[in-house]
Formats: structure tokens, sequence, C-alpha cells
């Protein structure tokens, strides 16, 4: 198995492929950072595998990426097609969670790397963002020959097995210029700022240091070359500090903010500009630089502090700014978004893990659920192992911040444990040092728990920050209280689900398949909505789509076992009106009164001669070569599960190469008040004037529109399928 070592070292052949493959990419198209994820031993767990072109410690978020979560890496690994992202605005409408914490102006291309059936990863590339103006075919081409070159280095290495990385990525330099030293003119004139002057390269490790910056830091500048900018000055490690050095690496504009050195000597504030260049970042220190208003999650308790700074009333451009207050934004953005997509309570207390103690520099974080009239401890990390079990099952009658915070529906906070222990003498105490928050977790009236936020040293909390905690506190208590409602019901849901969709579609070198499915916004029920593609074992595919009646357990139910008969009559090779014959049947057999509507399409790839039958399902679409799109008139039967005797008629026809075969389900094309027809017709516009390639955007602009609507009461299922035209070598 080819895999890096449990040091995290890779071998030099998969090192060297894994950084000519990320240095080519950049060049090509443009870029000005790049990276590899590589399949790990975890099952649909990618590993960043190297990176190049930005400092890894402020990536570090987003060095493991499970298969299924809604980012762009993960899309291009699961369906085998690329994804570009050429503007923070097409980001944001396909991958929200990806810009709500990058929210920056860039662009960014993701290739899978595959070789046949063997998928390996993915190849990123971030580069600037050209808004309103797609990635061209060039671009496209050169990052889709950079992935296949990867791929052919990469079947080579997996000789003794399949290639996987389990360890931390590599650090690979970035293309252009390296390390350059300044004339003796230059330094000289720099040494006689004022202002502390470093050099970082694209890594962000420091190159020049001038005199007054050794002055400063009270370092020589041979201790701090070579080393990167947070291990040298870990105070500017904070993660409130981090957007900061995001904005200045990936949206290349100057970036000022005031920074506080710890307690050496105390208190003491820097002010920190940052200068962007395609080669590096210049960081200047300026002694003095004090904020107008300085976030508590940054000081000290400091009892000197005047109440207008207190308040965060001064003026100023530092931290605590209206620019920075609205820079800092995106981590409960990113909470409120990721809380929308959690399923479990786990999942809830996993997402403010990962949001809520990174956005306020917490350490700790443990969650109560009510059960009756005891408080159980459902979540914790950081405290010492143990500690909290004494908490757990407590009553509500006992005197404790946890309970109390709840019974009162006020938060409580405290800016140093001497304070806690004043408060509640005789609390058991897990530190001598640090501070407390507790949230009361209250969703529509109704108490849910209780949430307590520790932190490792003494700090106040800002009127603004008590705001923004109450009030995510009553995000995670309405998304804890929905988790709840649904934790019963996870079994049956995760098994009807995966029964719904396909994981994924094959992948074939001669055709082109790509699915959606968006759920009706009326509602919380599963829907019979569904689409599959079934290699036949001749080499034929058959492209399947269909929509059982209703909704809720029932419909998915049903969907389920048509989309496994289906399936099992195809691979039988049975001829497509036995397919849909049989599949009436069954349906009758199964579930009297229930009815579905469907269309089986079977393609041969080589020729592409198509055999299609339709049983009472919307007719499908075909784009021609030129741009011309018809409704196709396929001869149909009744839908299924009315009639044991129903006869389903084939309809034969050609798919040519460039083509666009679509099928879909009503949900896209039926609107309340309006002819189905007009939909249709509005559909058949859409396909007609989109850009056939990659198919994947397509299919993002054919059900983006109906994404975005308020008024949704049916899913949407769409399935394209295109024969890619012949390679040309």
């Amino acid at each position: 198995m080819a895999r890096a070592d449990g040091a995290g070292r890779a071998t030099d052949a998969t090192a060297r492929a894994l950084a000519r493959a990320v240095t080519g990419a950049v060049e090509a198209v443009g870029g000005f950072a790049g990276g590899v994820y590589l399949r790990s031993p975890t099952p649909d767990l990618l590993l960043l595998a190297t990176f190049a072109g930005l400092p890894l410690p402020l990536y570090r978020p987003w060095w493991r990426m499970h298969v299924n979560r809604p980012y762009p890496v993960a899309e291009a690994y699961r369906s085998g097609q690329a994804v570009h992202l050429p503007d923070a605005e097409s980001a944001m409408s396909r991958f929200p969670q990806l810009m709500a914490g990058l929210p920056f102006p860039f662009g960014s291309l993701y290739e899978p790397v595959t070789a046949g059936p063997e998928r390996f990863g993915v190849l990123l590339v971030l580069r600037p963002a050209t808004p309103g103006v797609p990635v061209g075919a060039g671009d496209r081409r050169r990052l889709r020959e950079a992935a296949d070159r990867l791929a052919l280095d990469l079947v080579e290495l997996s000789a003794g097995g399949p290639v996987v990385w389990d360890g931390d990525p590599l650090d690979v330099p970035g293309p252009g210029p390296g390390p350059r030293t300044g004339a003796e003119e230059a330094r000289a004139a720099v040494d006689r700022l004022a202002q502390a002057v470093l050099s970082l390269d694209r890594q962000g490790r420091i190159g020049f240091v001038n005199a007054t910056a050794e002055r400063l830091l009270g370092t020589g500048a041979a201790a701090l070359r070579g080393r990167l900018l947070w291990d040298a000055l870990p105070w500017l490690g904070h993660p409130a500090y981090d957007d900061h050095f995001r904005a200045v690496f990936m949206a290349a504009k100057p970036v000022r903010f005031p920074a506080r050195r710890g307690r050496h000597p105390p208190g003491e504030w820097l002010s920190v500009d940052l200068y962007p260049a395609p080669d590096g970042v210049t960081l200047t220190l300026t002694a003095g630089g004090a904020a107008a208003y300085a976030p508590a999650a940054l000081a000290e308790a400091d009892p000197g502090t005047d109440a207008d700074t207190a308040s965060g009333t001064g003026t100023g451009t530092g931290v605590g700014s209206p620019a920075d207050r609205a820079s800092a934004l995106y981590r409960p953005v990113a909470l409120a978004i990721a809380l929308t997509e959690a399923v479990t309570a786990r999942q809830v207390s996993s997402v403010v893990t990962d949001e809520l103690l990174p956005a306020f520099g917490g350490r700790q974080l443990a969650i109560y659920l009510l059960d009756g009239r005891q408080l159980h401890l459902a979540w914790e990390t950081g405290f010492p192992q143990g500690f909290l079990n004494r908490f757990d099952g407590v009553a509500l009658d006992v005197r404790l911040p946890g309970v109390e915070t709840l019974t009162t529906g006020r938060p409580m906070f405290f800016e140093s444990m001497q304070h806690l222990a004043a408060a509640y003498p005789g609390i058991p105490l897990d530190a001598d040092v640090g501070a407390r928050a507790f949230l009361p977790l209250i969703a529509s009236g109704r108490p849910v728990g209780s949430c307590i936020l520790g932190f490792d040293a003494p700090r106040g909390f800002s009127p603004e920050e008590r705001t923004v905690l109450t009030a995510l506190a009553g995000l995670i208590a309405q998304a804890l209280a929905r988790a709840r409602r649904y934790d019963s019901e996870a079994a049956l849901a995760h098994g009807l689900q995966s029964a719904l969709l396909p994981h994924r579609l094959p992948v074939r070198a001669s055709v082109d398949t790509v699915g959606r499915y968006l759920p009706g916004s009326a509602g919380m029920d599963v829907g019979g909505d569904w689409y599959d593609v079934v290699e036949t074992g001749s080499g034929r595919l058959a492209l399947v789509i269909g929509d059982v009646q209703g909704h809720g357990v029932a419909a998915a139910a049903t969907m389920g076992q048509l989309r496994s008969a289906v399936r099992a009559f195809a691979l039988t090779g049975s001829t497509p009106e036995k397919v849909m014959s049989g599949t009436n049947r069954l349906l009758i057999d199964l579930d009297p009164g229930q009815f579905a509507s469907c269309c089986y399409v079977v393609l041969d790839p080589a020729s592409g001669a198509v055999q299609a039958v339709r049983a009472g399902h919307p007719q499908p679409l075909l784009r021609h070569p030129d741009g011309r799109t018809e409704v196709l008139d396929l001869a149909g039967g009744v839908v299924l599960g009315v009639d044991p005797e129903a006869s389903y008629p084939v309809t034969e026809l050609r798919l040519e190469r460039g083509a666009v075969l679509a099928l879909y389900t009503d949900g896209l094309v039926e609107r309340p008040g309006v002819d189905i027809d007009v939909g249709v017709e509005r559909l058949r516009l859409a396909l007609a004037s989109a850009e056939p390639v990659p198919l994947t955007e397509t299919a993002d602009r054919l059900v983006g529109r109906a994404g975005h609507s308020a008024e949704r009461p049916d899913d949407i299922a769409l399935l394209l399928a295109s024969r890619t035209a012949e390679d040309v070598t």
C-alpha cells in the first residue's frame, strides 16, 4: 500500500509526483495556490496530501474532507465531474458553506484524479476571481491534463497496493521566485523606519527582518528567518487574527488590525499591517497601536478600561470597528449554515465545537440536555476526563450555574474562575485559571438544556459578544430540539436514504451522466422521486427516473422498492418493455392502490442507439449538438400500479455525440396555478441556452431557479446524459 508513514512523510516518489502535479497545475491555469486530496485508510474520508502557495496552518480546518460534505472537493470526488468556480458569487450559490468559512473573492477549480474506475482523489487550484467570466475551455483542458498525468503517476505507484494518505499534508513551495535578499541600500533604508518590517513568503515563512523588528521583538533576525510566522510569534496565532491573514493571502488587499502580544510585556498592543504581493507578504508592526475596543477574547479583564472602550463605542479602525465586526461575522454564519445540515444531537454538538469555540477562542465545551427534570451530559470536549460526570443527571433544583442559566433563561458570564467560585461557593472547578460562559438552550419557549463554554485564561465578555452568544444559543437550542425529534427515526431515515438515490453514478469514458435531487420546500417529508443509472452488463447503460405518488415514509419505501426492482430487471438483460411490465406487476402486488410514473431509457454508448419506454411520466428533452432542443414524443403506457395487463411500447431513437438527454420529474416543471406545458417549455428553453459541457453546470442551471423558489411543494429529480466527443490524439 503506497501511503505516508506514521510521521506523515510520504515516499520520495509520491512526494515528487504530488509536488510536480500541484506546481504544474497552478502555473498552467494562472493560480496562486493548489493542492491534492487523496483517499485515506478511513472509508469516505479524503485527506489533504500536499499544498502549495499558502500557509498550511491557516487551512487546517480543511485538511480532512468527508466525501459527503457539501464542499466542491467532495462533490468532484463523489461525482467524478470537475467543479469550476470562477468567483465568489458562483461559489456562494453552489457551496455556501465553503464561502462561509472563506468569505473572500477568489476562484477555484477542482478536477477529480481518476484512472478508469480507480478514483485517487482531487486536484485543486485557487486563483484570482474572474467575476462574471466562466472558466475558459483552455484552462479546463490544462487542469484535466494535469490531473490525468498525476493519475498515471499514481497508477505506477499503486503497484504495491492502493494509494492512500494517512499523514499531514506536505508543504510544497509554490511557483514563482524563491527567497530573495534586498540590496544593501534597501536594507539601510528599511532599518531607519520606526516600524518593524518582516517579509513572508507564500508559505508564511519569515525571510527579511529589519533592525527595528529585532529590537521590538527582542529576537535576532537569524533566529527568525526561515520560521513560520505563527511559530516565531505565537501571539499572532490567536483565532481572532486568522481571518485577517486569510484575507491578505487570498484577496491580495492590504489589511490592518491591532494585536496584543500577551503578557510579556503585559497588555502591549501592536498595530499590524499586511501588504500582499504575488511572491509574498510584507508585515509591519508598530508599537502602541491600541485598539478602540479590544475584544474580550484577546485580553485579560482590565479594571482600568474606560466605559467607552469597554462598551466598544470608541472610534477607530482596530478590532471592534464596524469593518472588523463585519469580517468576524463569518463564524456565526458558518455555524448557522452548518446547524441547518445537522440531523442528530451529536452532529449539532460537533458543529458547535468546530465553529463556535474557534470564533471566541474557547477551549472547553459541554452540552447538557433536559430529560424529565434532570440535565444529562450529551457532549463534552476539553474538560479533564471524568470531571463532568459528577454533574450528569443533576436535578433542576440544584444550585449550579448550568442549572440556573436554564431555569432563569438568562446567560451567565464569569470573567475568571475566582468570580465563578465567589458566586457559587464550594462548586468543583476543573482549573484555577480561566473564564466560563453558561448559556440557556431554549427553543420556542421550551427548555432544551444548557451549554458551557470554557476559556483557558481570564477574559471579559463585550456587550457584542454576549449578544451574539445568546443569539447563537437560541440557534443551537432549535437545532437540538429538531435533532431530538428526529433522533428516534434516524435508523429508519438513514435506511430509506440509502435506497432513495445512488451514492454515485457509473463512470464511463464515452458517456457523461449527472443527477440532481432537491426535496420539496413544503414540510420535511421524504419524497418519492428517484433516478438511477445501471450498467446492464451488455455494455449498455439504463437511465431511469421515476416519481412515486405522495410523500413521507410510505412513498419513500415504495420508491426504494421500485428502484431495486428496476435495477434487478435491468441487470438480467430484460428488454425495456419487460422491465417496465415486470415493475408494474410488482408494484401492484406489493402495494395495491399506490402508483408511480417512470421513464426507462437504454443507451448503447458505442452507437448512440436508444430504446425508451414511458409509464405516465413527463416526456424527456433532447438537446442536439447544434443547440436545437425538442420535447421528445415517446409512446407511453399508463402509470405503474394501475393495470396489471398494461403494455409499454418501445420508442427507438439515436443520441448523437455532444447531444444531451434530459429526464426529469414533474416537480421541475410544475408550479401552482400554471399549466405544466408552460413549465416544460421554460425547461426546454433553459436547456437550449445552456452549454452542455461540463454537464454538472448544465444540471445546476436547470435546477437552480427551482431550487431558489420559496414555494416548491414537490421534490425534484433530474438526470442528464450525454455521449462525449471522440478523443482526438
